[in-house]
């Protein structure tokens, strides 16, 4: 007989599997399922269509798996990749390549690599600089406070860098920020794998130390936790998860807060491993829904998990503001 973590993971593969055959159906055109197994007039469509569910998939699967470390490692439930900034300097790491390449002849294949490369390394550099500043501030949510700073000084940066910018570069990375899943490649997809698998390996490592790490720093220390081990796996983790799928959607936002709190909602917070699987499925679960919601509406995915997750967010708070 399934126990309660049973049955949410097997209620939450259904409504994978139901929202991935509704985003495979969504469209201007209706395909059979001759176009997606068979060559036929549109199975270029169904190949697009494809790309889309599985770039979803992957972007359910890093974003809250970011954010859930994020918020168990500062054990604050408002951390995440974008509040910490780590999403905004990818994204302005990825503004300067946009900008600045496209006088640079290169590849289709190396183009893609060295946009997901710009977007990690800059992640990678922030949180460097947040783990840091971590040993300075005696109060954790300081880092938010910084985070925030971070995000609004990247801002003020590419939106210089879009002032002077051309028209095509300036298209070009409008497009990208918008988080146009259409228009993600299978090449690209096979990267995002990579870099994926790379992430989902590194947080492995981390879920047994975290679980020392919720128990307080001194109590992790007396179980054998080397607290600085712990800090570059999470540091490699997050920035390659977050970095990842901003280098190729864009910056999605909220999600990496949102669905880590709805699954601490639905089960039991302490038990780290069992609240890891169920980020993963829920969030793929949620961006199938984006993603249904964006093909419908032609409205960006970003734009809508904006909406989604600020409501939430401000929930949160009020919440926590009455304990």
């Amino acid at each position: 007989m399934l126990n309660k973590f049973g049955i949410l993971c097997l209620l939450l593969i259904l409504a994978i599997i139901f929202a991935s055959a509704i985003n495979l159906n969504t469209g201007f055109l209706s395909l059979s399922f001759h176009d997606f197994f068979f060559e036929s007039s549109n199975s270029q469509i169904a190949e697009i269509r494809i790309n889309r569910v599985l770039v979803m998939l992957l972007a359910g699967i890093s974003i809250p798996t970011s954010g859930f470390l994020m918020q168990e490692y500062f054990q604050n439930p408002l951390a995440g990749p974008d509040v910490l900034g780590i999403t905004s300097i990818s994204s302005l790491t990825v503004a300067f390549y946009i900008f600045f390449s496209q006088s640079i002849l290169l590849p289709e294949f190396l183009q893609n690599s060295f946009l997901s490369l710009s977007a990690i390394a800059g992640s990678l550099i922030l949180m460097l600089v947040l783990l840091s500043a971590s040993n300075k501030f005696q109060d954790k949510s300081y880092l938010i406070i910084f985070g925030f700073l971070v995000s609004a000084f990247a801002g003020a940066i590419v939106s210089l860098l879009q002032f002077y910018a051309e028209n095509q570069s300036l298209k070009n990375y409008i497009l990208w920020s918008f988080g146009a899943n259409n228009m993600v490649t299978r090449n690209q997809i096979y990267i995002l794998l990579i870099l994926v698998s790379a992430g989902l390996f590194f947080c492995f490592k981390t879920i047994k130390p975290l679980i020392g790490n919720s128990l307080g720093t001194s109590y992790a220390q007396s179980l054998g936790v080397n607290m600085n081990t712990l800090k570059m796996l999470i540091i490699v983790s997050s920035s390659l998860l977050s970095a990842s799928v901003t280098a190729f959607l864009g910056p999605i936002l909220f999600i990496g807060i949102v669905v880590p709190h709805f699954c601490r909602l639905i089960y039991n917070p302490s038990k780290l491993w069992q609240q890891w699987i169920l980020n993963m499925f829920l969030g793929m679960v949620m961006m199938l829904f984006f993603s249904i919601i964006a093909e419908k509406s032609q409205i960006p995915i970003n734009v809508i998990s904006s909406v989604f997750g600020i409501p939430v967010i401000l929930m949160m708070l009020l919440r926590q503001s009455k304990v």
